[in-house]
Protein backbone atom coordinates (compact mmCIF):
# COMPACT_ATOMS: atom_id res chain seq x y z
CA UNK A 1 0.00 0.00 0.00
CA UNK A 2 2.59 2.54 1.20
CA UNK A 3 4.77 1.55 -2.20
CA UNK A 4 1.76 2.37 -4.19
CA UNK A 5 1.68 5.71 -2.59
CA UNK A 6 5.14 6.58 -3.26
CA UNK A 7 4.77 6.03 -6.80
CA UNK A 8 1.99 7.69 -7.31
CA UNK A 9 3.61 11.04 -6.08
CA UNK A 10 6.44 10.66 -8.10
CA UNK A 11 5.01 10.25 -11.34
CA UNK A 12 3.07 13.51 -10.44
CA UNK A 13 6.11 15.54 -9.65
CA UNK A 14 8.06 14.25 -12.62
CA UNK A 15 4.67 15.00 -15.11
CA UNK A 16 4.72 18.50 -13.25
CA UNK A 17 8.70 19.07 -14.26
CA UNK A 18 7.87 18.29 -18.15
CA UNK A 19 5.01 20.47 -18.28
CA UNK A 20 7.01 22.94 -17.30
CA UNK A 21 10.06 22.53 -18.86
CA UNK A 22 7.46 22.27 -22.13
CA UNK A 23 6.46 25.43 -21.38
CA UNK A 24 9.91 26.94 -20.92
CA UNK A 25 10.78 25.82 -24.48
CA UNK A 26 8.46 27.57 -25.92
CA UNK A 27 9.23 30.77 -27.32
CA UNK A 28 6.86 33.68 -25.45
CA UNK A 29 5.30 36.39 -28.09
CA UNK A 30 7.57 39.43 -28.27
CA UNK A 31 6.52 43.01 -27.04
CA UNK A 32 6.37 45.93 -30.23
CA UNK A 33 6.30 49.64 -29.97
CA UNK A 34 8.26 52.68 -30.85
CA UNK A 35 12.08 52.86 -29.73
CA UNK A 36 12.86 55.11 -26.64
CA UNK A 37 13.38 58.67 -27.10
CA UNK A 38 17.12 59.91 -26.85
CA UNK A 39 17.73 62.77 -24.32
CA UNK A 40 19.14 66.07 -25.85
CA UNK A 41 19.90 69.75 -24.68
CA UNK A 42 18.87 72.34 -27.56
CA UNK A 43 18.28 75.68 -28.33
CA UNK A 44 17.18 77.91 -30.92
CA UNK A 45 19.27 79.52 -33.77
CA UNK A 46 19.15 83.29 -33.40
CA UNK A 47 19.45 86.46 -35.29
CA UNK A 48 21.20 89.08 -34.01
CA UNK A 49 24.17 91.64 -34.92
CA UNK A 50 27.71 89.98 -34.65
CA UNK A 51 31.03 91.74 -34.27
CA UNK A 52 33.41 91.15 -36.86
CA UNK A 53 36.69 91.11 -34.60
CA UNK A 54 40.04 89.80 -33.87
CA UNK A 55 41.47 88.87 -30.96
CA UNK A 56 45.07 88.91 -29.94
CA UNK A 57 47.36 89.92 -26.63
CA UNK A 58 48.97 93.33 -26.95
CA UNK A 59 51.37 95.84 -24.30
CA UNK A 60 50.83 98.42 -22.75
CA UNK A 61 53.26 101.26 -23.90
CA UNK A 62 53.69 105.01 -22.73
CA UNK A 63 52.63 107.63 -25.17
CA UNK A 64 55.52 109.31 -24.35
CA UNK A 65 59.00 108.61 -22.09
CA UNK A 66 61.93 111.21 -21.11
CA UNK A 67 65.14 110.61 -19.23
CA UNK A 68 65.71 113.47 -17.72
CA UNK A 69 69.71 114.57 -17.77
CA UNK A 70 71.81 116.64 -16.68
CA UNK A 71 73.37 119.20 -19.60
CA UNK A 72 76.07 120.41 -17.00
CA UNK A 73 77.92 119.55 -14.76
CA UNK A 74 77.56 120.29 -11.20
CA UNK A 75 76.67 119.38 -7.74
CA UNK A 76 73.07 118.15 -7.45
CA UNK A 77 71.85 120.46 -4.56
CA UNK A 78 67.65 120.03 -4.24
CA UNK A 79 65.08 117.63 -5.58
CA UNK A 80 61.82 119.16 -5.87
CA UNK A 81 59.58 115.83 -5.77
CA UNK A 82 58.85 112.63 -4.34
CA UNK A 83 59.45 110.05 -6.93
CA UNK A 84 56.28 107.93 -8.46
CA UNK A 85 55.18 111.76 -8.19
CA UNK A 86 52.96 112.85 -11.22
CA UNK A 87 54.59 116.32 -12.63
CA UNK A 88 53.44 118.77 -14.92
CA UNK A 89 55.20 120.16 -18.41
CA UNK A 90 57.69 123.08 -17.27
CA UNK A 91 57.64 121.78 -13.29
CA UNK A 92 61.01 121.97 -11.52
CA UNK A 93 62.74 118.97 -10.75
CA UNK A 94 66.27 119.26 -10.08
CA UNK A 95 68.78 122.32 -9.10
CA UNK A 96 72.22 122.36 -9.43
CA UNK A 97 74.55 124.15 -7.99
CA UNK A 98 74.09 128.01 -9.34
CA UNK A 99 77.26 130.45 -8.23
CA UNK A 100 79.66 129.02 -10.77
CA UNK A 101 77.66 129.92 -13.82
CA UNK A 102 76.75 132.85 -12.15
CA UNK A 103 80.10 134.24 -11.63
CA UNK A 104 80.73 132.91 -15.35
CA UNK A 105 78.06 135.17 -16.58
CA UNK A 106 78.90 138.14 -14.64
CA UNK A 107 82.36 137.82 -16.27
CA UNK A 108 80.85 137.35 -19.76
CA UNK A 109 78.86 140.26 -19.31
CA UNK A 110 81.54 142.79 -18.32
CA UNK A 111 83.88 141.23 -20.91
CA UNK A 112 80.91 142.79 -23.42
CA UNK A 113 80.67 146.33 -21.41
CA UNK A 114 84.50 146.57 -22.19
CA UNK A 115 84.46 145.98 -25.84
CA UNK A 116 81.24 147.32 -26.17
CA UNK A 117 83.73 150.85 -24.85
CA UNK A 118 86.49 150.48 -26.40
CA UNK A 119 84.17 149.62 -30.14
CA UNK A 120 82.52 153.10 -29.17
CA UNK A 121 85.76 154.59 -28.94
CA UNK A 122 87.16 153.01 -31.92
CA UNK A 123 83.95 154.36 -33.89
CA UNK A 124 84.82 158.31 -32.48
CA UNK A 125 88.37 157.97 -33.81
CA UNK A 126 87.35 156.37 -36.89
CA UNK A 127 84.79 159.36 -37.74
CA UNK A 128 88.02 162.14 -37.08
CA UNK A 129 89.90 160.13 -39.68
CA UNK A 130 87.51 160.62 -42.11
CA UNK A 131 86.94 164.02 -41.54
CA UNK A 132 90.39 164.62 -41.28
CA UNK A 133 91.47 162.43 -44.61
CA UNK A 134 88.98 165.20 -46.18
CA UNK A 135 91.06 167.61 -44.92
CA UNK A 136 94.10 166.10 -46.02
CA UNK A 137 95.74 165.88 -42.74
CA UNK A 138 95.89 162.14 -42.29
CA UNK A 139 96.45 160.36 -44.63
CA UNK A 140 94.20 157.54 -45.58
CA UNK A 141 96.70 154.80 -44.22
CA UNK A 142 95.62 155.58 -41.32
CA UNK A 143 92.15 156.01 -41.27
CA UNK A 144 92.16 152.33 -43.13
CA UNK A 145 93.87 151.33 -39.80
CA UNK A 146 90.97 153.02 -37.88
CA UNK A 147 88.10 151.23 -40.20
CA UNK A 148 89.99 147.97 -39.46
CA UNK A 149 90.22 148.25 -35.71
CA UNK A 150 86.48 149.45 -35.39
CA UNK A 151 85.84 145.98 -37.53
CA UNK A 152 87.72 143.87 -35.08
CA UNK A 153 86.34 145.68 -31.86
CA UNK A 154 82.38 145.04 -33.59
CA UNK A 155 83.38 141.42 -34.11
CA UNK A 156 84.55 140.62 -30.72
CA UNK A 157 81.43 142.48 -29.01
CA UNK A 158 79.33 139.87 -31.44
CA UNK A 159 81.98 137.34 -29.49
CA UNK A 160 81.38 138.84 -26.27
CA UNK A 161 77.31 138.59 -26.57
CA UNK A 162 77.28 135.29 -27.00
CA UNK A 163 79.17 134.46 -24.51
CA UNK A 164 76.75 136.13 -22.52
CA UNK A 165 74.12 134.35 -24.49
CA UNK A 166 75.67 131.28 -23.52
CA UNK A 167 76.23 131.59 -19.76
CA UNK A 168 72.47 132.77 -19.24
CA UNK A 169 71.47 129.60 -21.03
CA UNK A 170 74.16 127.43 -18.79
CA UNK A 171 72.73 129.14 -15.79
CA UNK A 172 69.27 128.16 -16.99
CA UNK A 173 70.54 124.38 -16.89
CA UNK A 174 71.15 125.12 -13.72
CA UNK A 175 67.43 124.03 -12.92
CA UNK A 176 66.25 121.31 -14.39
CA UNK A 177 62.48 120.99 -15.35
CA UNK A 178 60.09 118.61 -16.38
CA UNK A 179 59.82 118.09 -20.15
CA UNK A 180 56.46 116.61 -20.78
CA UNK A 181 53.78 116.09 -18.32
CA UNK A 182 53.94 112.41 -16.40
CA UNK A 183 54.42 110.05 -13.71
CA UNK A 184 57.92 110.03 -12.54
CA UNK A 185 59.86 106.79 -11.70
CA UNK A 186 62.70 105.55 -9.16
CA UNK A 187 64.77 108.16 -8.46
CA UNK A 188 68.40 107.64 -9.59
CA UNK A 189 70.46 110.54 -7.90
CA UNK A 190 69.64 111.99 -4.60
CA UNK A 191 70.45 115.69 -3.48
CA UNK A 192 74.21 116.34 -2.94
CA UNK A 193 76.07 113.90 -5.43
CA UNK A 194 78.05 115.51 -8.27
CA UNK A 195 76.40 115.08 -11.69
CA UNK A 196 78.19 115.45 -15.13
CA UNK A 197 76.61 116.61 -18.43
CA UNK A 198 74.62 113.66 -20.07
CA UNK A 199 75.69 111.04 -18.25
CA UNK A 200 74.40 107.85 -18.91
CA UNK A 201 72.57 107.23 -16.17
CA UNK A 202 69.62 109.42 -16.00
CA UNK A 203 68.36 111.47 -12.57
CA UNK A 204 64.47 110.26 -13.03
CA UNK A 205 62.64 108.88 -16.76
CA UNK A 206 59.22 110.45 -16.72
CA UNK A 207 55.91 108.09 -18.56
CA UNK A 208 53.29 109.86 -20.20
CA UNK A 209 50.10 107.50 -19.64
CA UNK A 210 47.57 110.01 -20.19
CA UNK A 211 47.01 108.63 -22.84
CA UNK A 212 48.46 105.16 -23.25
CA UNK A 213 49.38 103.13 -26.35
CA UNK A 214 48.40 99.82 -26.52
CA UNK A 215 50.68 97.80 -29.06
CA UNK A 216 50.18 94.67 -30.73
CA UNK A 217 50.86 92.57 -33.36
CA UNK A 218 48.32 91.55 -35.72
CA UNK A 219 48.14 88.80 -38.13
CA UNK A 220 48.85 89.09 -41.91
CA UNK A 221 46.30 87.27 -43.15
CA UNK A 222 44.01 89.89 -41.94
CA UNK A 223 45.49 92.65 -42.80
CA UNK A 224 44.02 93.32 -46.27
CA UNK A 225 40.47 93.31 -44.01
CA UNK A 226 41.96 95.75 -41.29
CA UNK A 227 42.73 98.14 -44.33
CA UNK A 228 39.80 98.03 -45.97
CA UNK A 229 37.67 98.71 -42.91
CA UNK A 230 40.03 101.62 -41.91
CA UNK A 231 39.66 102.68 -45.33
CA UNK A 232 35.42 103.26 -44.27
CA UNK A 233 36.72 105.17 -40.53
CA UNK A 234 38.70 105.26 -37.71
CA UNK A 235 38.54 101.26 -36.32
CA UNK A 236 37.78 100.79 -32.64
CA UNK A 237 39.84 98.66 -30.29
CA UNK A 238 39.27 97.38 -26.70
CA UNK A 239 41.71 96.40 -24.57
CA UNK A 240 41.05 94.02 -21.03
CA UNK A 241 43.27 93.31 -18.24
CA UNK A 242 44.36 89.71 -18.16
CA UNK A 243 42.93 89.62 -14.74
CA UNK A 244 39.66 90.33 -16.08
CA UNK A 245 38.82 92.73 -13.45
CA UNK A 246 36.82 96.12 -14.61
CA UNK A 247 35.27 96.66 -18.02
CA UNK A 248 37.62 96.37 -21.44
CA UNK A 249 39.15 100.14 -22.18
CA UNK A 250 38.22 101.92 -25.34
CA UNK A 251 40.91 103.03 -27.80
CA UNK A 252 41.19 103.76 -31.35
CA UNK A 253 43.90 102.79 -33.80
CA UNK A 254 46.01 105.25 -34.72
CA UNK A 255 49.28 103.51 -36.01
CA UNK A 256 50.05 100.53 -38.66
CA UNK A 257 53.87 99.46 -39.28
CA UNK A 258 55.11 100.30 -42.70
CA UNK A 259 56.45 96.48 -43.25
CA UNK A 260 55.65 92.66 -41.84
CA UNK A 261 57.81 91.11 -39.78
CA UNK A 262 58.03 87.79 -41.96
CA UNK A 263 59.42 86.19 -38.80
CA UNK A 264 56.19 86.18 -37.32
CA UNK A 265 53.73 86.79 -40.28
CA UNK A 266 52.36 89.40 -37.90
CA UNK A 267 52.26 93.45 -38.46
CA UNK A 268 52.77 95.91 -35.43
CA UNK A 269 49.48 98.12 -34.45
CA UNK A 270 49.24 100.42 -31.91
CA UNK A 271 46.24 101.71 -30.49
CA UNK A 272 45.35 104.99 -28.87
CA UNK A 273 43.68 104.92 -25.54
CA UNK A 274 42.70 108.08 -23.40
CA UNK A 275 43.43 106.29 -19.86
CA UNK A 276 41.65 108.51 -17.79
CA UNK A 277 41.29 106.51 -15.19
CA UNK A 278 44.34 105.00 -15.26
CA UNK A 279 43.56 101.38 -15.74
CA UNK A 280 46.34 100.66 -18.32
CA UNK A 281 49.74 101.21 -17.06
CA UNK A 282 52.49 100.52 -19.31
CA UNK A 283 54.47 97.27 -18.87
CA UNK A 284 50.98 95.70 -18.65
CA UNK A 285 50.13 92.56 -21.23
CA UNK A 286 46.05 92.76 -22.12
CA UNK A 287 43.33 91.08 -24.04
CA UNK A 288 42.99 93.47 -27.48
CA UNK A 289 39.92 92.71 -29.46
CA UNK A 290 39.92 94.81 -32.69
CA UNK A 291 36.45 95.32 -33.97
CA UNK A 292 36.47 95.77 -37.76
CA UNK A 293 32.48 95.65 -38.48
CA UNK A 294 29.22 94.45 -37.26
CA UNK A 295 27.39 91.98 -39.13
CA UNK A 296 23.39 92.62 -39.20
CA UNK A 297 21.11 90.21 -38.97
CA UNK A 298 23.40 87.05 -38.34
CA UNK A 299 22.29 83.76 -37.94
CA UNK A 300 24.13 82.19 -35.45
CA UNK A 301 24.27 79.06 -33.03
CA UNK A 302 26.25 78.00 -30.14
CA UNK A 303 29.56 76.36 -31.95
CA UNK A 304 29.01 73.18 -29.71
CA UNK A 305 25.94 72.56 -32.03
CA UNK A 306 28.32 72.31 -35.17
CA UNK A 307 29.19 68.58 -36.23
CA UNK A 308 31.47 67.43 -38.94
CA UNK A 309 31.31 64.49 -41.12
CA UNK A 310 32.04 63.36 -44.20
CA UNK A 311 30.13 65.46 -46.68
CA UNK A 312 30.77 68.39 -44.32
CA UNK A 313 29.42 70.53 -41.69
CA UNK A 314 25.91 69.97 -40.43
CA UNK A 315 23.75 70.26 -37.45
CA UNK A 316 20.72 67.92 -35.81
CA UNK A 317 17.46 69.98 -36.57
CA UNK A 318 13.91 69.32 -34.17
CA UNK A 319 11.24 69.40 -35.75
CA UNK A 320 7.58 69.76 -34.50
CA UNK A 321 7.24 65.94 -34.27
CA UNK A 322 10.07 65.81 -31.80
CA UNK A 323 12.04 63.55 -34.51
CA UNK A 324 15.40 65.06 -35.87
CA UNK A 325 17.21 65.58 -39.06
CA UNK A 326 20.63 65.72 -40.15
CA UNK A 327 20.93 69.66 -42.15
CA UNK A 328 23.89 70.56 -43.91
CA UNK A 329 24.98 74.03 -42.83
CA UNK A 330 28.02 76.42 -44.05
CA UNK A 331 29.46 78.17 -41.25
CA UNK A 332 30.19 81.55 -42.38
CA UNK A 333 32.92 81.78 -39.49
CA UNK A 334 33.19 81.47 -35.79
CA UNK A 335 33.08 84.15 -33.12
CA UNK A 336 34.28 82.71 -29.85
CA UNK A 337 31.27 80.13 -27.98
CA UNK A 338 29.46 81.40 -31.13
CA UNK A 339 29.22 80.16 -34.92
CA UNK A 340 27.87 82.51 -37.56
CA UNK A 341 25.40 80.31 -40.14
CA UNK A 342 25.97 81.49 -43.33
CA UNK A 343 23.44 78.78 -45.02
CA UNK A 344 20.97 75.98 -44.07
CA UNK A 345 19.64 77.51 -40.75
CA UNK A 346 16.90 80.15 -40.26
CA UNK A 347 15.92 81.84 -36.82
CA UNK A 348 13.70 79.78 -34.88
CA UNK A 349 15.31 76.18 -36.29
CA UNK A 350 15.79 74.29 -32.92
CA UNK A 351 19.34 72.68 -33.28
CA UNK A 352 20.71 70.13 -30.80
CA UNK A 353 23.62 70.59 -28.45
CA UNK A 354 24.16 67.57 -26.95
CA UNK A 355 23.43 64.31 -27.07
CA UNK A 356 24.38 64.27 -31.17
CA UNK A 357 26.19 60.83 -30.24
CA UNK A 358 22.84 58.32 -29.77
CA UNK A 359 21.13 60.20 -33.06
CA UNK A 360 20.67 59.51 -36.13
CA UNK A 361 17.87 61.02 -38.92
CA UNK A 362 14.38 60.85 -37.80
CA UNK A 363 15.31 59.69 -34.03
CA UNK A 364 12.69 60.48 -31.66
CA UNK A 365 14.26 62.58 -28.59
CA UNK A 366 13.21 63.90 -25.50
CA UNK A 367 14.54 67.50 -24.21
CA UNK A 368 16.01 68.12 -21.14
CA UNK A 369 14.33 70.91 -19.15
CA UNK A 370 17.58 73.21 -19.89
CA UNK A 371 16.90 72.05 -23.64
CA UNK A 372 13.42 73.08 -23.68
CA UNK A 373 13.72 76.59 -22.31
CA UNK A 374 16.96 77.24 -24.29
CA UNK A 375 15.18 75.86 -27.72
CA UNK A 376 11.79 77.57 -26.64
Amino acid sequence: MRLGCVLSICLVVNTAAAVACSEAQTPQPQQTGPPPAVPVTATAAVSKDMPLEVSVIGAVEAYSTVTVRAQITGELTSVNFQQGDDVEAGQELFTLDRRPLEAALQQATANLERDLAQAANARAILERSEQLVLRGIVAREQRDTARTTVAALEATVAADRAAVENAKVQLQYATIRAPISGRTGALMVTAGNLVRANDQTPLVTINQVTPVFVSFAFPESSLAALRRYMDRGTLRVEASLASGDGPPALGRITFVDNAVDQTTGTIRIKGTFANDDRTLWPGQFVNVVVRLATESAAIVVPTIAIQTGPDGEYVFVIKPDETVELRPVKVARVAGTETLIKDGLAAGDVVVTDGHLRLVPGSLVSRSENGAKAGS
